[in-house]
């Protein structure tokens, strides 16, 4: 029956999995490798499925399942690393390299000795587990695959896996739509964790599960597995493996004489690295000194000092000793990569005294910022020769001020500079690749570049623009023309576009993969940036390498400043203020509800009542008529300028649009669009709303994510909190939207001084953020403006003295929509001189006309009172807001209320009527 025979009543799949793979360890070793590695892949998501005390991370491939802390707890050391050869020895196998019968007959002991462990500790009925013997493993003579039929059994199996997680995710949703099944679930969860704790106390996993590789033989395995990952193969004896050198200290060898255990070679014969393997699992550091005196031994031969790797199979340092200290790698770089390293000790220049390109950035700050940098990556050593300093640097710049400039001359220093060949960009949206991708193409068109979520890799790509799940992606990707692997060299420089604690949460072992310098660029104020974003790039706390802040950006007249305007209506959100949580609160505030993919939240605070509100219809009806009442206008007051509006869900956008169309259905659905990932024209949508010369439809844009961040738009004027904002970074994105200067906004020389923050869900209280407030305002629109000083000269007109008998065009008819309407405009009907104030016109300007009107004027009044008339009895009695002033429209619309008007009469029509005159088209 075989080795796994134990498994197979409680995991029939996994049996299945694990025999298979046994059957050809010797004859199939590469098939062996891939099937071992979805068995056990099969495993450990069977324990994540039933252990409650394993949570599964945002990145749930095998890799991220098992470098997760919860995982390795549950694990000795040395069964977490015979898994993860597993898993590397799997992927080079679907990679197309060699795997050794040794190699596959390892991993099968390996996956033997975790499914002990796994059944030993979880399975219902205690297992028998027996002794590993090689006799049950079929010999025959050794099969090759080509790549093409490996890759689909990897295919194969990888949809088979995948298959088996959605149907376990169905489940889990049914269970918890099904309170019984819930209940279920979790006592099933809960016997698994008594089961295990119970087993921990009676069962010695070292004595009942032996090892069965040596700890020696595993740490070669290792390196020569991560190794072949950078395209190193073939290993000679005595010449890449064991390579003799003479001249070692007769302290350290009497003879002279020592040994390599690896040296890489370069296409011109010389030494590019040496490798030095401690063969104990002692600290990997004190290999350091060796490989030293092997480099001296190399230098002195060949004429040029290699670099060094000192390792202890699992743990790998890199040195290059001429430019930079040590520090520890996740894999080996590539043949090119180390060429590249060596020629760059002769072409690196100083970027120190680099002249910043002014067309790439021409402000103050701009330069000041990219100095700070090249003072923070470059140094003197003891004997003033160019040397490395830090390799990480942290820009906090407020949204608007031109980070991606920055960035742009950033990276044009550093490639001329012989610093940089390749570049990653990150950004959590490809909206904001396609627009820094775009930026850098505009000012750098001499580099190639790559949109990654859209577009193929090639060796040569100097500019690789991406998302964070999409790198992660190709990290693990098979080495193949069409789909390059990227190794743990391939980029000398990532910048982090928005760096915070939730990416690196979530996407961490990026930028622990990639052996690069890093740039963060963030806008969030450098008092409010979390301490393990200051840790992880190695810098000290409330101490960014450069920060120009909003304040800052505001005095120097760069950016426009908020203001916070008191609304009528407002969520009470729980009684707390972010910087009263304790650190460990705020980073489990910022785990639960910060997503820097998607910008979406649970909702665990007050959702219940939170969902009723946003959802109420009084609610979006008074938020969305005080918008449209308070909010900055353009066009000389006729239209609501431009206005985002952050909405909590798709659903939520949705109904805001529904009762907008309702309120205001003169604007025929187009003043106001859903922009969000489910419409479908999306992004011309939103590129007609950052127009930034022209006032296009939509006006109003509502934004689930979409507009949260990146985006520039600076026709912007008045943002809308109609969600809670539960991430500190996410919150200053979305303030950032309205920063950004636009001239001659309002007319010529009147430009954009500030932008209304209208705060529906006490955001600001909450991330204690003070704007200058400022009382909400109706602004009379042009049209309104048009049509009561039209009155008013109507009113001058016929308080100044009425002619014997005018016919105004009224009086004929003329636009009335009726015959007896016609014979209401008596041109000469008298009107209270003293009404002149009320309607808007100066007494004493009427006092002291020289001559009375003559007929032209009183045609002139007679034409405008046609007009008037015509506009009141044209408005669409559909609209929202004439309904509420149904009584006065209809009254105006007759025509023979116009004859003769009194005081009260205007100061109705201006009150009640006037407010809703919309511009001509």
């Amino acid at each position: 029956m075989g080795n796994f025979r134990f498994l197979h009543s409680e995991w029939p799949d996994i049996y299945r999995e694990a025999s298979e793979a046994e059957g050809l360890a010797f004859t199939s070793p590469k098939a062996c490798a891939i099937i071992c590695r979805s068995a056990l892949e099969k495993a450990v998501r069977w324990l994540y499925a039933n252990d409650p005390d394993l949570s599964e991370p945002y990145d749930t491939k095998l890799a991220s399942l098992m470098h997760e802390r919860c995982f390795r707890d549950i694990l000795k050391p040395s069964i977490f690393r015979e898994i993860n050869l597993v898993r590397k020895l799997g992927n080079n196998a679907a990679h197309g390299h060699s795997i050794s019968r040794d190699e596959s007959l390892i991993a099968l002991k390996n996956l033997f000795r975790f499914l002990s462990f796994m059944a030993l500790y979880y399975a219902e009925k205690e297992p028998v587990i027996p002794g590993f013997e090689e006799s049950h493993i079929p010999f025959g003579e050794k099969k090759e695959h080509d790549l093409a039929e490996l890759q689909r059994l990897q295919d194969l199996l990888d949809r088979k896996n995948e298959q088996s997680r959605i149907e376990r995710q169905q489940l889990e949703a049914r269970a918890r739509e099904v309170e019984e099944l819930r209940r279920q679930l979790e006592a099933q969860q809960q016997e698994v964790k008594e089961r295990k704790t119970g087993r921990e106390q009676v069962h010695d996993t070292d004595k009942e599960i032996p090892l069965l590789v040596s700890e020696q033989l595993t740490r070669k395995l290792y390196i020569d597995q991560s190794l072949k990952e950078a395209g190193w193969i073939n290993f000679r004896e005595s010449y890449d493996i064991e390579y003799e050198v003479t001249g070692m200290p007769v302290s350290t060898n009497p003879s002279g004489t020592g040994y390599i255990d690896y040296v890489l070679w370069g296409d011109d014969g010389k030494p590019l690295a040496v490798v030095e393997a401690k063969r104990t699992m002692a600290d990997v550091r004190k290999g350091r000194h060796q490989a030293t005196l092997y480099a001296d031994c190399i230098q002195a031969r060949f004429g040029r000092r290699p670099v060094i790797y000192y390792t202890n199979g699992f743990e790998i340092y890199f040195w290059d000793d001429t430019f930079y200290p040590e520090r520890e790698v996740h894999g080996y770089h590539t043949k090119d990569e180390l060429h590249l390293m060596v020629e760059r000790r002769r072409s690196r220049t100083d970027i120190r005294r680099f002249r910043v390109n002014e067309s790439i950035v021409e402000r103050k700050y701009q330069i000041e910022a990219i100095r700070r940098v090249a003072e923070a990556f470059a140094r003197d050593d003891e004997h003033g020769r160019l040397t490395g300093g830090a390799r990480n640097a942290l820009l906090v710049m407020a949204t608007g001020s031109g980070k991606t400039r920055t960035a742009i001359a950033i990276t044009d220093m550093l490639t001329k500079c012989n610093w940089v060949k390749r570049v990653l960009f990150l950004a959590d949206r490809n909206a904001l690749v396609k627009q820094a991708k775009d930026a850098f193409g505009e000012h750098l068109p001499h580099l190639s570049s790559i949109d990654l979520t859209k577009e193929r890799e090639d060796p040569g790509t100097r500019l690789v623009f991406s998302t964070y799940p999409t790198i992660m992606n190709k990290i693990d990707a098979v080495r193949s023309d069409d789909n390059r692997f990227y190794g743990a060299g391939h980029f000398d420089l990532i910048f982090i576009d928005e760096a915070h604690r939730s990416v690196y949460q979530k996407y961490g072992a990026i930028f622990a993969y990639f052996d690069s310098m890093i740039v963060g660029l963030t806008a969030t104020p450098k008092k409010d940036i979390d301490r393990n974003t200051y840790e992880l790039l190695d810098i000290e706390d409330d101490n960014p390498t450069f920060a120009y802040e909003l304040d800052q950006a505001v005095q120097d007249e760069f950016l426009v400043p908020p203001k916070g305007i008191s609304v009528p209506v407002k969520f009470m959100r729980e009684g707390i203020k972010y910087s009263e949580l304790t650190e460990r609160e705020k980073e489990e505030y910022e785990e639960k509800f910060g997503d820097p993919t998607t910008g979406e939240v649970p909702d665990e605070i007050g959702s219940e009542a939170l969902n009723k509100w946003l959802f109420n219809a009084d609610t979006v009806d008074k938020v969305l008529l005080y918008l449209m009442e308070k909010g900055i206008k353009v066009q000389g007051g006729d239209r609501l300028g431009k206005t985002i509006i952050f909405a909590k869900n798709h659903e939520h956008a949705v109904f805001i649009e529904k009762r907008f169309n309702k309120l205001f259905p003169e604007h025929r659905g187009k003043f106001l669009r859903v922009i969000d990932h489910y419409e479908n024209k999306a992004q011309d949508l939103l590129e007609k709303f950052v127009d930034p010369h022209a006032e296009r439809n939509p006006q109003i844009a509502v934004s689930v994510d979409m507009l949260d961040t990146g985006i520039d738009a600076p026709r912007v004027v008045n943002l809308v909190f109609f969600k809670m904002v539960k991430s500190q970074v996410k919150f200053w994105q979305m303030i950032g939207r309205g920063t950004r200067l636009c001239p001659d906004l309002f007319g010529p020389g009147v430009d954009k001084k500030h932008f209304l923050i209208f705060d529906y869900c006490q955001n600001l209280e909450f991330f204690e953020a003070n704007p200058d407030g400022t009382e909400g305002k109706t602004i009379k629109s042009l049209s309104q403006r048009i049509f009561e000083m039209k009155l008013d000269v109507v009113m001058a007109i016929r308080e100044a003295g009425a002619p014997g008998e005018t016919e105004a065009s009224v009086a004929s008819g003329e636009g009335s929509g009726s015959g007896d309407e016609g014979a209401a405009a008596e041109a000469g009907a008298s009107i209270d001189k003293e009404a002149a104030a009320d309607d808007g016109v100066s007494a004493d300007d009427l006092s002291e006309a020289e001559a009375p009107p003559d007929d032209e004027d009183f045609e002139l009044a007679g034409d405008y009172t046609g007009q008037l008339h015509r506009q009141i009895h044209d408005l669409d009695r559909e609209r929202f807001v004439v309904k509420m002033n149904l009584r006065w429209v209809l009254e105006y619309s007759s025509a023979k209320r116009w004859g003769n008007l009194s005081r009260s009469d205007v100061a109705d029509i201006k009150r009640n009527i006037a407010p809703l005159m919309l511009p001509a088209e």
